[in-house]
């Protein structure tokens, strides 16, 4: 049975963020395994002091998993890490990283199949972009492969970052199959119980086919 899925806007760990006190409770995890493989180039150490102070105060741990290269992603020891887990979180802000490190390695497949196992995954910023197929380039916002965790989805991460005309660009290159999603910061998509539903600070803004759309137009599923 395919586990919670949580796609995060970015600025995770922080006030505002409660859906990740209920991931916790959905799947009664214990431990948080942190992969912050996006920010490989931008101080990892600091993403995973703030992400043990927070789990820290809603009652659990943090197994940090340092997968940063291709190499990392080749190692038994993180596979077997991730294989235990519980609640999985990818974070960072380097989606094209975060990409080249996952795709097609055991610990992508360690972690697609913890999550069909039961498991609750959460990506956030790069994470909850390089999840879905197709993913933004945050560089200049066009569409690129993703890992295709969900497919026919595609988010903005950090939206309420972005410029309106960077935003309507994405928008207007969006392809007829998929639904794109602008994610505010400290704000979730959650995938649970055969529904999506929004979470956290902001409210998510849904795009299909060029036009405003809801909730219910997003993909449920790799087999949906």
């Amino acid at each position: 049975m395919t586990g919670p899925l949580a796609l995060v806007g970015g600025d995770e760990f922080a006030p505002g963020c409660d859906f990740d006190a209920e991931l916790i409770a959905s799947v009664g995890a214990e431990e948080v395994v942190l992969l912050p493989t996006g920010s490989a180039y931008e101080n990892p150490g600091k993403v995973a002091d703030v992400a043990r102070a927070w789990f820290s105060a809603l009652g659990v741990g943090v197994n940090l998993v340092p997968v940063y290269t291709r190499p990392d992603a080749l190692v038994a020891e993180h596979v077997a890490a991730i294989v235990s887990a519980r609640l999985i979180y990818l974070t960072g802000t380097s989606p094209m990283h975060m990409r080249s490190v996952l795709k097609d390695t055991p610990v992508l497949d360690a972690i697609c199949a913890t999550w069909r196992g039961g498991a609750a995954l959460a990506g956030s910023g790069a994470g909850a972009d390089v999840l879905c197929d197709p993913m933004v380039d945050t560089r200049g916002g066009a569409f690129t492969v993703g890992l295709g965790v969900i497919p026919r989805l595609a988010v903005i991460a950090r939206s309420n970052l972005w410029s309106p005309d960077k935003v309507h660009r994405t928008v207007a290159m969006v392809p007829s199959d998929v639904v794109l999603v602008e994610l505010p910061e400290r704000t979730a998509l959650v995938l649970e119980d055969g529904a999506w539903r929004s979470a956290g600070v902001g409210s998510p803004v849904v795009h299909r086919l060029g036009a405003p759309a809801t909730l219910a137009d997003l993909p449920l599923s790799a087999a949906d």
